[in-house]
């Protein structure tokens, strides 16, 4: 999908919701496990900050997975996430119930996704994102694509990205002291 710098600033201009799938998203996309069958994760921590950010900021950010995992559980506390939803078999349904309880419309939402189980919801979401290292049935189906690969800072980019089309960027970095 061909999508122009000034349509993609427009669609990230209007999102007030972002549904992040975790597995290739969030993380590498590797599943790990220990000695005793218990999954371990790794989080990017730009990622964790973009999305914090994004929440001061009046977007709210979901995780929808289809796996369950105490690590996403631990990670959404940790960042204090409200939206956390795993084991999840559609996607699109479950951004549609996001979208009527929180009273925000489709074309208000980023989804952001890297394999087949997120198109449902990438085609639904009215910004469309993968990661460098997606699928490419995937990468091809969305408005736009990071530099960065999942679990290494793609989210971030995404939510530099909304937040720069929302006029956010000074007063972040004003946050910071570079104003």
């Amino acid at each position: 999908m061909t999508t122009t710098p000034e349509e993609l600033n427009q669609r990230a201009a209007r999102i007030r919701l972002l549904c992040l799938d975790v597995d290739g998203t969030l993380t590498d996309g590797r599943l790990v496990y220990d000695g005793e069958g218990r999954e371990t994760k790794a989080f990017h921590v730009l990622d964790g900050l973009g999305m914090q950010l994004l929440e001061e900021h009046g977007v709210a950010v979901a995780l929808v997975t289809a796996r369950r995992s105490a690590a996403v559980q631990a990670r959404a506390r940790d960042l204090g996430l409200q939206h956390v939803h795993t084991g999840v078999k559609d996607k699109a349904a479950t951004l549609r119930l996001l979208c009527a309880s929180l009273g925000v419309a489709a074309n208000e939402v980023a989804h952001m996704g890297d394999d087949l189980p997120d198109l449902p919801a990438l085609l639904l979401a009215g910004l469309a994102a993968a990661p460098a290292n997606a699928h490419p049935w995937v990468a091809e189906r969305v408005h736009v694509q990071t530099r960065a690969r999942g679990g290494e800072g793609a989210v971030r980019e995404l939510c530099d990205l909304i937040l720069v089309a929302q006029g956010h960027r000074a007063a972040v970095l004003e946050r910071f002291g570079a104003a």
